[in-house]
């Protein structure tokens, strides 16, 4: 059995989609600001560092040896910028450690020589250490306390999450904006298949593909409502006009034949056109269903009264008698009868000639199956799918039967109306399953 696909509503399609592009443009924002920074906060740092360089070199290089030292000494002191000799013992780290630190490196000896030296620690101090000279004195300059780095990615990382939640946000808004008027045009098509036809849509909104979706849909729902209404016109005066001319034919009949048993026979065919005609009516009805809590077990027990030739059929049911469906009670009677009435045409036992129909039933979580089965010959597996298809019939030599072939077809549609579903299948030991889908009332 293939596996059903992944599906998502409209609304979280278009959320992701959002989502994924407003992130990935805040990615990409932020990488560009932090290319864009990189550079000239590197090229900033080196340039005021050699500054401080320069100055002090200049400051020592206009003073005599002695004054020098004392010079030193007085620069030693300062904070957090400071001189101190160089001696050939110092121990120093290098200063280049990442990207950063090269480019500030490279960018002071560029400034100040090949020769000057970058260090990130001088005797186990920490800092920002350029060691320069000044004829045969080298010194080290203290240009940091500690050594200079980027921004704390930490920083980055609160400002992009910040920035995704109003991503999110945001994409939720617009996905719920955009979706809005599809979601209204899918209640009002809900309406329209439960036979509300007065349903409409807004044609005064501000989007003109929107605006003219919903002035089609209104055109549309108008003119089922005009089909539906002539639609009941017709069926009426169908029933009249047909009617009235059969039962002329039946008194005409009744009145002029001698023959008993002709006119028998043109009696029953006159009942089996007016039976016709009643399943016309009933498969062409108009949709509209009130749906509330019905006791199913007297529903059952009234239609199969109407039944009463037990050489014909006999109707067994289990279903318990407080059993509540939410069904409309003229629809769930319809059902029945119709199921009824294709078990005694079709369902007759091979032995005793005889329909023996049981019903049973099950709850199954929110729902009530309801089983109508019979004991006939069961349905080629094949034609199974097609029973419900009007004016078809399961065996080739049923075309000479008395129905019109409409009969699980009205089943069928009637169980739509009601919000539930049919299901016909072959029993294991013989005979047709008709599995009646339901839904539990509270």
């Amino acid at each position: 059995m293939a596996s059903k696909p992944l599906a998502f509503s409209l609304f979280w399609r278009t959320f992701f989609l959002l989502a994924l592009l407003l992130v990935g443009g805040v990615f990409a924002w932020v990488q560009t600001l932090r290319a864009l920074e990189f550079e000239p906060r590197a090229v900033q740092v080196a340039q005021q560092i050699a500054g401080l360089v320069n100055l002090s070199r200049a400051a020592l290089s206009t003073v005599d040896g002695i004054a020098r030292v004392t010079l030193v000494k007085t620069m030693g002191r300062g904070e957090p910028i400071r001189v101190a000799p160089r001696e050939p013992k110092d121990e120093w780290t290098p200063y280049e450690v990442d990207r950063f630190s090269r480019r500030v490196a490279a960018e002071l000896r560029a400034t100040l020589g090949a020769d000057a030296v970058v260090a990130r620690s001088v005797n186990g101090q920490p800092g920002l250490w350029v060691g320069f000279s000044i004829e045969r004195d080298r010194y080290w300059l203290l240009a940091e306390a500690a050594p200079v780095s980027p921004p704390d990615p930490r920083t980055w990382l609160v400002w992009i999450g910040i920035a995704a939640v109003a991503t999110l946000v945001g994409s939720a808004g617009i996905a719920g904006l955009i979706n809005r008027p599809l979601r209204q045009l899918s209640f009002a098509a809900s309406r329209i298949r439960d036979g509300d036809l007065e349903s409409r849509l807004d044609e005064n909104t501000l989007t003109s593909e929107i605006r003219e979706v919903n002035m089609g849909f209104n055109r549309m729902a108008r003119e089922l409502a005009r089909v539906e209404e002539d639609r009941a016109v017709m069926l009426a005066g169908i029933s009249h006009d047909l009617r009235t001319p059969l039962a002329r034919l039946r008194l005409e009949a009744e009145m002029s034949v001698a023959d008993e048993e002709a006119r028998r026979n043109m009696a029953q065919d006159i009942d089996q056109l007016d039976a016709i005609i009643d399943k016309f009516m009933d498969y062409a009805r108009p949709g509209e269903t009130q749906v509330r809590p019905v006791l199913i077990s007297p529903v059952i027990d009234r239609e199969a009264a109407n039944f009463r030739d037990a050489s014909q059929i006999r109707i067994a049911s289990r279903v318990a008698i407080d059993l509540k469906v939410m069904a409309d009670e003229t629809e769930l009677g319809r059902v029945f009868l119709n199921l009824f009435e294709n078990a005694r045409r079709y369902g007759r036992s091979i032995d005793t000639g005889i329909a023996d129909v049981q019903l049973s039933y099950v709850r199954a979580g929110p729902w009530v199956i309801v089983t109508v089965r019979d004991r006939g010959p069961g349905v080629a597996p094949e034609k199974l799918a097609q029973l419900t298809t009007p004016f078809f019939r399961g065996d080739a030599a049923r075309t000479a039967a008395t129905g019109a072939g409409l009969g699980l077809a009205i089943v069928e549609k009637a169980m739509h109306r009601m919000g539930g579903s049919l299901e016909l299948t072959n029993a294991p030991d013989g005979g047709l399953m008709a599995h009646l889908r339901l839904r539990r009332a509270p």
